[in-house]
C-alpha cells in the first residue's frame, strides 16, 4: 500500500477520530490491501464528487469550488433549491457566467439534481413535470453540465406496477429525446418509497423509455442487496446505463461498497460516484478522509497523490 499498511491506517485513523467522524467500524471496514494495491493496468477511472445535498447546501459556487479543490473531489452535483443557485431563473449571462466560473476552474459539474418526478396519475402533472425537466436540461446545457437527474417517487397501491412503470418511462423517454438535442443526459435516480426504488422496477422504466439517452443514476440503497446481502443481481439489470452513482456512508458497515466498485470497474465506469451525505461539523477533514477511503475502495490510492 505505498507505505502504509491496513494496521498502520487503522491507527492513525483511529488517532484521528476517524471511527467517531465516519461511523467506521475498526474491525475492517476498510477495503483488502489487495484492493487497494491493484496494479496501475487495473486502475479505475471513477471520479468521485459531491451532491450538494446536504454537505453543501449552503456554499455558493465558488465556496463549493475551493471546498472540492481541498479535499481533493473532482466535481460537484448542484441539486436544485441549494445555496448555489444554479436554477432556472437564472438570466442567459448569469449562465454563462456559471459556466466560465467552473470552466475556469479543476472542478466539473458532475450534473444538475431536479425533483422532477413522472409517477402521477394525472397526465396533466406529469406533462408539467416534463416540461419543467426539458427547461433543466436548456439549463444544463447553458452552464455546461453533462446531465440532468430526475426521479420516480413512488408507485400506486391502487395501480399496476407496470402501468406507472411504463409512464414514468415514457415520460422519461419524451425529456431524454428534447435532452439528447442539447448533449445533456437525462438520469433517471433509483429513488421513492413504494418500491419505485427497486431495481427490478427501475429497470420496467427504462425498457419503457427505450431511448439510449435515458440513463440511470445508481443511488446505493439498501433494498438493492438480496437475502445474502449482494447486489449482483440488482446491479446486473442496469449496469448498461448507468451514468452517474450515488454514494453515502462509505466508512459503516450498511451497504457492501466494495462489491459496488468492483462491479462499476467490472463494466468500465468511469464517472461520477457522488457522495450523498449529511453535513459534518469538520467537512474539509471529513471529506479527506472519504477521498482516502474511496481510492482504497477503487484501488487508486497512492502517494504521494498525483
Amino acid at each position: 500500500m505505498n507505505g502504509i499498511n491496513r494496521r498502520g491506517f487503522l491507527h492513525l485513523a483511529s488517532a484521528a477520530g476517524l471511527g467517531m467522524g465516519m461511523g467506521l467500524e475498526l474491525g475492517g471496514a476498510l477495503p483488502s490491501a489487495q484492493a487497494a494495491a491493484d496494479p496501475p493496468e487495473r486502475k479505475s477511472g471513477m471520479k468521485l464528487g459531491l451532491v450538494t445535498y446536504n454537505m453543501g447546501k449552503d456554499m455558493d459556487c465558488p465556496k463549493l469550488i475551493a471546498f472540492c479543490k481541498e479535499t481533493g473531489l473532482e466535481g460537484v452535483e448542484l441539486r436544485t433549491t441549494h445555496a448555489h443557485g444554479v436554477e432556472v431563473s437564472l438570466s442567459k449571462a448569469q449562465r454563462a457566467d456559471v459556466k466560465k466560473l467552473f470552466a475556469d476552474s479543476p472542478i466539473a459539474i458532475a450534473g444538475l439534481g431536479s425533483t422532477f418526478e413522472f409517477h402521477a396519475k394525472d397526465p396533466a402533472e406529469v406533462q408539467k413535470n416534463v416540461e419543467g425537466a426539458k427547461e433543466y436540461a436548456q439549463l444544463a446545457a447553458d452552464v455546461g453540465s453533462p446531465a440532468i437527474k430526475v426521479r420516480p417517487n413512488g408507485l400506486h397501491k391502487d395501480e399496476p406496477v407496470e402501468t406507472t412503470c411504463e409512464r414514468i418511462g415514457k415520460a422519461w423517454a419524451e425529456v431524454a429525446a428534447f435532452a439528447a438535442g442539447l448533449g445533456v443526459e437525462v438520469r433517471m435516480e433509483v429513488h421513492g418509497g413504494t418500491g419505485s426504488a427497486l431495481p427490478v422496477n427501475v429497470r420496467k422504466m427504462l425498457d419503457a423509455a427505450n431511448h439510449p439517452n435515458a440513463k440511470v443514476c445508481w443511488n446505493s440503497n439498501s433494498s438493492d442487496q438480496d437475502a445474502n446481502g449482494s447486489i449482483k443481481a440488482s446491479f446486473d439489470l442496469l449496469k448498461h446505463a448507468i451514468g452517474q452513482v450515488h454514494i453515502t456512508e462509505i466508512g459503516v458497515y450498511q451497504y457492501p461498497w466494495q462489491e459496488l466498485f468492483n462491479e462499476l470497474k467490472a463494466v468500465n465506469f468511469s464517472g461520477f460516484c457522488l457522495a450523498e451525505i449529511a453535513y459534518n461539523p469538520e467537512p474539509e477533514r471529513f471529506m479527506k478522509f472519504y477521498r482516502t477511503l474511496f481510492d482504497l475502495y477503487t484501488g487508486q490510492y497512492r502517494y504521494p497523490r498525483a
